[in-house]
């Protein structure tokens, strides 16, 4: 399992435009994807769940991939939150 851990940047959280773009990345993976806070997770191939996190600016968001594929999503992943306004907290 690999666990990846960002910064919301963007002043409009996690909205429809970027959660829609990473659901539909998530979903060419085979491996399991969860988002979320330590509160409340959800599975990032559902835009739904996604949506209802209601993730908000300077929130930090967890995700998580286990399976076959995992570390070509997570890196995948990452690029794509690099360019949308989320930054890698170590």
């Amino acid at each position: 399992m690999k666990e990846c851990k960002y910064l919301i940047k963007d002043e409009l959280g996690l909205h429809a435009r970027p959660a829609g773009l990473l659901v539909k990345m998530a979903t060419k993976y085979k491996c399991d994807i969860q988002l979320g806070t330590p509160a409340k997770m959800a599975n990032a191939k559902r835009i739904i769940g996604v949506m209802a996190l209601t993730l908000k600016q300077g929130q930090e968001m967890t995700m998580t991939f286990s399976g076959e594929d995992e570390e070509d999503a997570a890196a995948a992943v990452k690029d794509f939150l690099k360019e949308n306004s989320f930054e890698p907290v170590d």
